[in-house]
């Protein structure tokens, strides 16, 4: 049994997950087999009924950059049209239903104004920021930060004398 913990899993690994299922076997026996989490075995057995053997060994190669009609046009279907997910999925010809979902988000949040692609690097004639500026928001990110701790801290606090544990 391998194990495949924390790293992108490799196209020999999805090949034998895919052999299994042409095999008949579910998420949870090829995962338990092959060592790997049944829920990302679970999320290719869609991808696998969805768009095929061959999108589904071709996915983690590289990533598929998708124009933004194509993500319009998929968001909507799916949050105006009611498509489902994986009908979409195969009607666009989207390999993954991670950037689907993110499209969908940004589409009801924004509408298609918010999936259009945003400008990389400073606009032109912008000042870079000051050393004095950087320093500043470093800071206010990191107060940020010991402030969320310190509710976390305490939340967890809370739970333990609400439970009767000891830490």
């Amino acid at each position: 049994m391998s194990v495949h913990l924390g790293m992108r899993h490799d196209r020999l690994l999805r090949k034998q997950v895919a052999q299994m299922f042409e095999k008949g076997f579910g998420y949870g026996v090829t995962a338990s087999r092959l060592g790997v989490s049944a829920a990302t075995v679970r999320e290719w057995q869609k991808m696998y009924h969805v768009i095929g053997k061959g999108r589904l060994l071709a996915m983690g190669v590289k990533h598929t950059k998708y124009d933004y009609e194509t993500k319009v046009a998929a968001a909507k279907a799916v949050v105006d049209g009611g498509m489902s997910k994986p009908d979409a999925m195969m009607h666009f010809g989207i390999a993954s239903a991670t950037p689907l979902k993110q499209w969908c988000r940004l589409y009801r949040e924004g509408g298609a104004q918010a999936l259009k692609p945003k400008p990389k690097g400073r606009p032109k004639g912008s000042v870079p920021p000051t050393r004095e500026e950087e320093l500043t928001e470093r800071v206010r990110k990191l107060e940020a930060q010991v402030a969320y701790l310190k509710k976390s801290i305490a939340l967890k606090a809370q739970k333990r004398s609400q439970t009767g544990t000891k830490p």
